[in-house]
């Protein structure tokens, strides 16, 4: 309506031990996913496990920063994937109250009690009676 007042809102306020005047800058700077201010390179991502047909893996013509050439049909067949450090390495599937992680090369020791610790997650997520998480390199 012409004339009329516009709404007055306070200034943002500023994130607690922030005492400069740019702290978007400073956000921006402290952030790990920022495209301008991604982390590190030696900075390991966590244990994901993706749905079939996932954007990640599915959405991009070049997939190589995420799954090796041998392995580029999983994405289109359905096949639901596991990433270790950022990169296809696994498929899982649930059949029988089992939840089974199938990897595509030997895990470290540490990279198997990541994935068993993010099944573990996963089958409390879905919510299907999932008794056992199984990676195939289990007996």
């Amino acid at each position: 309506m012409p004339g009329a007042a516009s709404p007055v809102f306070p200034p943002p306020s500023r994130p607690a031990g922030r005492n400069s005047s740019s702290s978007a800058t400073n956000a921006a700077a402290n952030c790990s996913i920022c495209p301008t201010h991604p982390a590190p390179p030696d900075t390991p991502a966590p244990v994901r496990f993706l749905p079939a047909f996932d954007n990640a893996v599915l959405g991009y013509h070049d997939r190589s920063r995420i799954i090796d050439a041998p392995h580029l049909g999983l994405s289109v067949a359905g096949h639901r994937t596991v990433l270790v450090d950022g990169r296809v390495t696994a498929t899982w599937t649930v059949r029988d109250h089992r939840l089974r992680v199938s990897p595509f090369r030997p895990l470290s020791v540490a990279e198997q009690e990541a994935v068993r610790a993010e099944a573990q997650d996963l089958a409390a997520f879905l919510d299907e009676g999932i008794e056992d998480v199984r990676l195939d390199t289990e007996d």
